[in-house]
């Protein structure tokens, strides 16, 4: 383990950690050191600007000590600090639940897009730290959500994660398999569910595939079984009007729109900041 002083002052110590983490060979060795240090030592940033030159003392320097060991064996920074922003909001993380990425902010920027008033009711399938049902309830403050998950940990992490946004008033959270314990209608289902295939897991990042839970990452033998399961039960749970998106992945835009088309929905792509297929955005086409 990295020994860091106590008398070692906070800045010091950041710089310190940065040095150690980049000779571990992690590429955001300065931002992570930052965040690790405001951690270990339960500082704001400003704390650290304006009081970088007091000790870390005995605890802190424990922690970071500890905090930056996980860190350079390929341990997460979101998971060694148990939380993440998304959307610019808080959350909690269980090891039942995915880091929120910021991919994943095309499905809600798709979904207002869709609906700027907001729903009346909304569905989140697979509903994880509950990242995108509680994004889109605080942009929608007159919407009710539904979020639904297999993990009774994710759906604890979901409900508290509802309560620290404010807006666990407006949320319910139900233990089931896809749609399959839900009763219609509703204006926008969404999900971001497994989609790589099983294959694919073991060439996966270290910080992915040893840290991330197998149940949230893995999509069967093409990455394309949870669609399947979504596309057969979600039609018939949307209103007149009503819309599904999912999140895909990067390569699976033609299937997506393929197996769309088979259930009478007519799909639109969304791209993220890098210009790959993100969201497919799903409608019932007329007579279906």
């Amino acid at each position: 383990m990295i020994a860091i002083p106590p008398e070692t002052s906070r800045i010091a110590a950041r710089a310190r950690a940065a040095d150690e983490l980049a000779a571990s060979g992690v590429e955001t060795a300065a931002l992570d050191a930052r965040i690790l240090v405001e951690e270990a030592l339960g500082i704001t940033a400003t704390d650290l600007a304006l009081r970088g030159s007091e000790p870390v003392g005995p605890a802190g320097a424990e922690r970071l000590a500890s905090y930056l060991a996980r860190r350079a064996a390929g341990e997460p920074v979101a998971r060694i600090i148990g939380a993440w922003e998304f959307w610019g909001l808080p959350f909690g993380l269980s090891p039942e639940t995915l880091v929120p990425r910021p991919d994943t902010e095309t499905l809600v920027e798709a979904a207002l897009g869709l609906r700027p008033e907001g729903p009346h009711r909304l569905a989140d399938l697979g509903t994880g730290s509950g990242c995108i049902l509680v994004a889109l309830l605080t942009e929608w403050p007159r919407a009710f959500g539904v979020g639904l998950d297999r993990s009774c940990g994710a759906l604890r992490t979901a409900r508290s994660n509802a309560a620290r946004n404010g807006v666990a008033d407006r949320a319910a959270f139900v233990a089931g398999d896809w749609a399959a314990a839900l009763a219609g209608p509703f204006d926008v289902v969404v999900a971001n569910p497994p989609y790589i295939a099983s294959a694919v897991i073991a060439g996966l990042s270290g910080e992915v595939r040893d840290h991330d839970p197998r149940l949230a990452l893995d999509g069967g033998p093409d990455g394309l079984d949870a669609y399947r399961t979504i596309l057969a039960q979600v039609p018939r749970l949307l209103a007149p009007g009503g819309h599904l998106l999912v999140e895909i992945g990067y390569d699976q835009e033609e299937a997506l729109c393929r197996l769309a088309a088979a259930q009478g929905l007519s799909a639109q792509m969304r791209r993220d900041l890098a210009g790959h297929p993100r969201v497919v955005v799903m409608t019932a086409t007329a007579g279906s």
